[in-house]
């Protein structure tokens, strides 16, 4: 267990990015209110720099030079904590391009079982650091700078389509293909159920959405759909001597990240905590099933679909700073119309088939295996899923703290202050096997992690028999 594990000077990259007297001087006062010790250099303090004091060349050269050191600490953090092999289950995902993978994939401490563990208490657990690595918050791939990194996938697509380029010269995507939603996603629509799968195997993008669509939507979400295609400015992705892409670029869309309205697990960090060290790495939430939601945001809580479209391009585009977002050319939607159109071609992307759920949400006896019913008992009794995830959404729009720190003492990890995370939104289950990795951050890698991750954290004592049927019912919504 390495968790005094850092794999940056951030000194270096301050003295890059950021007026160093001032900003190390603000860094520390912010680390002094967190409670983070004094030797740990900070990054950000409550704004990003507006004023960058090198030209664009010597950043890349320097961020160039430091990418291989970068993702080998990440590779080396993720393989410590996780079994990354190709290992898939007959389960395919719903467009039946790929396999859901099976298995647990979190490590444990050596001579340490899931059954001893679950036996033990948080307070012992804790003083003996033994809680699993892959349970714990998981950093961005390179946490001091954060922004949007989009799988090679997305990016190879987009390149083809668009002759436009998503491809970071500073960092890499960190997890391997076969534990990511099948690419593209398919496209299921709440207006035409009837016609099933719409994606033709396709990704939308601006150059081919309306030959894709036309006839299928209405001109309002065309409209609402050329807008989430359209690239605007973001924090790494924009003109200036900051950016993160050798080209000066338009920057990237709303569906970059939620491909085809679903997800293709690019990640970014939160735009809602600072010092810049203490943020979250966010794992891209799918869009499908926006319409029956009533909060969005995994901790910005936003009452509606519009204000979440707004605050997206104000916040999450440019790591929660409206102040560089002014310089760098953000897009600001108009509420009354283009807003509004976003939102609704939204609250058209609907969850996949579940063949197996009644229209209650339930499994149908007739179609479900036993131990898939069983599954079904144990998540709305004994595994007591349905306190948070009742049908048939499978949500209860409200935020919860699971209070997981009690099992860990705050630590650094690549860079990432490791502390308390606090109420983070109950996601939707429904459509789940499409959606790896798991937990707002991307933590557990398959549907078994997940469930042993809730069996220990809300001592559940479920046994061997049990976590296996609770994991076939997951399958099946």
């Amino acid at each position: 267990m390495n968790h005094g594990r850092r794999i940056l000077s951030a000194t270096a990259i301050a003295t890059i990015l950021l007026p160093a007297a001032v900003s190390l001087a603000a860094g520390y006062e912010s680390h002094e209110k967190m409670g983070i010790p004094q030797d740990v250099d900070p990054v950000h303090a409550t704004y990003l720099p507006v004023m960058i004091g090198h030209d664009f060349q010597a950043i890349m050269k320097k961020d160039v030079e430091m990418k291989p050191k970068v993702m080998e600490q990440q590779k080396e953090l993720l393989n410590e904590r996780y079994d990354l092999s190709d290992k898939p289950s007959e389960v395919m995902m719903s467009a039946g391009r790929k396999a859901v993978q099976e298995g647990v994939r979190v490590k444990l401490a050596e001579g340490m079982t899931w059954e001893k563990l679950s036996g033990m208490s948080p307070e012992e657990i804790r003083e003996q650091g033994i809680f699993p690595e892959g349970f714990l918050p998981l950093p961005h791939a390179k946490h001091e700078t954060g922004g949007q990194v989009i799988p090679p996938k997305q990016i190879e697509e987009i390149s083809r389509l668009e002759d436009r380029n998503l491809k970071r010269f500073d960092v890499a995507f960190d997890l391997p293909d076969h534990l990511l939603p099948e690419f593209p996603p398919p496209i299921f629509l709440t207006s035409r159920p009837d016609l099933g799968d719409v994606s033709q195997g396709k990704l939308l993008s601006i150059k081919n959405y309306y030959g894709i669509m036309h006839g299928i939507i209405t001109p309002v979400q065309m409209e609402g759909l050329r807008l989430l295609l359209t690239p605007f400015p973001q924090q790494q992705f924009n003109q200036t001597e900051d950016r993160k892409v050798e080209e000066p670029t338009l920057g990237i869309s709303c569906l970059d990240c939620h491909s085809n309205g679903h997800t293709n697990a690019a990640f970014h960090l939160n735009p809602d905590t600072r010092p810049h060290i203490a943020r979250l790495r966010l794992d891209t939430v799918s869009l499908r099933g926006l319409y029956n939601q009533q909060i969005h945001g995994s901790k910005r809580s936003l009452r509606s679909v519009e204000d979440f479209t707004e605050f997206e391009q104000r916040t999450a585009y440019f790591d929660g700073d409206h102040v560089t977002a002014a310089k760098k050319g953000v897009h600001l939607p108009d509420r009354s119309s283009q807003v509004a159109m976003m939102a609704q071609m939204q609250n058209m992307f609907d969850f996949p088939p579940a063949p197996k759920l009644d229209v209650f949400g339930r499994l149908d006896p007739d179609k479900a295996t036993q131990q898939e019913l069983q599954g079904e008992q144990i998540f709305f009794g004994k595994g007591r899923c349905a306190a948070c995830h009742p049908a048939p959404f499978y949500l209860d729009d409200k935020m919860h703290d699971l209070q997981v720190d009690k099992y860990y003492k705050p630590h650094m990890s690549n860079n990432k202050w490791i502390t308390s995370v606090g109420p983070i939104k109950t996601f939707t289950l429904r459509g789940i096997k499409d959606s790896p990795p798991y937990m707002h951050d991307g933590r557990l890698m398959t549907l078994e992690d997940t469930v042993e991750f809730f069996n220990l954290v809300t001592d559940l004592k479920l046994d061997r028999d049990e976590k296996q049927a609770l994991t076939a019912f997951l399958r099946t919504l």
